[in-house]
């Protein structure tokens, strides 16, 4: 795909997932589910942080063709290593993940993930811009152009660090309130959690090999 192509693509991508985070982060309070919109708001919800995850690649990817197109090839090199980066660790994995974990979820019992109480708040188009649309644009993205990917063991030591941070939130915000970001989360023994954790880290991890491979085989 040429460079203009590309980067008409990206800037399209990054102006479309801002979009979509500022119309999330920007439910009026009145409307928002008391039992759903405790302690931490939105950026409790994986949901929500990947799509901020997703608007900060696009735009770095926006940035480094903007600076392969007007030749700033040595400062290009370094937003292209962050770009590659951020998708194979980090954008990929965790879209692919919250897309499948939702809807696999939501089809066997959505209020373990989705409250009904949320259907008047969150329109259907937005429900799927957040939970559906982002596994094409993961792929698409996959197709678009190569990713350089880091040594296999750096790599996963971020994801790991990365998935840490986010259950530790998890696990604050229940200290704090008494009550689980996601109802699901109570159905488990604090064995069952830490290996319902365990497991979700592990199909993470899966995710990760898969973009690597798809990346290998197309280029």
């Amino acid at each position: 795909m040429e460079i203009s192509t590309l980067a008409t693509y990206h800037c399209l991508a990054f102006v479309w997932y801002f979009f979509i985070a500022y119309s999330i982060t920007n439910i009026r309070t009145e409307e928002r589910p008391s039992e759903v919109f405790l302690y931490g708001g939105q950026w409790k919800y994986l949901t929500v942080l990947n799509l901020v995850l997703q608007a900060v690649f696009y735009g770095v990817s926006f940035l480094a063709d903007v600076l392969r197109l007007i030749k700033k090839l040595r400062c290009a090199k370094c937003v292209i290593s962050s770009r590659d980066l951020l998708f194979s660790v980090l954008a990929f994995p965790v879209s692919t993940f919250v897309s499948i974990s939702f809807w696999t979820l939501y089809s066997y019992n959505r209020e373990l993930v989705y409250p009904k109480s949320l259907d008047g708040v969150i329109p259907l188009w937005l429900n799927h811009a957040m939970h559906t649309a982002i596994l094409p644009f993961a792929v698409l993205e996959i197709l678009a152009l190569p990713h350089r990917y880091p040594a296999k063991k750096n790599g996963l030591i971020l994801l790991g660090f990365v998935s840490f941070l986010y259950i530790s939130w998890v696990l604050w915000i229940y200290s704090v309130t008494g009550e689980w970001v996601y109802p699901l989360f109570a159905l488990f023994s604090p064995a069952g959690l830490a290996a319902f954790f365990a497991i979700s880290l592990a199909i993470v991890i899966s995710f990760y090999n898969f973009g690597e491979f798809l990346n290998r085989m197309i280029w």
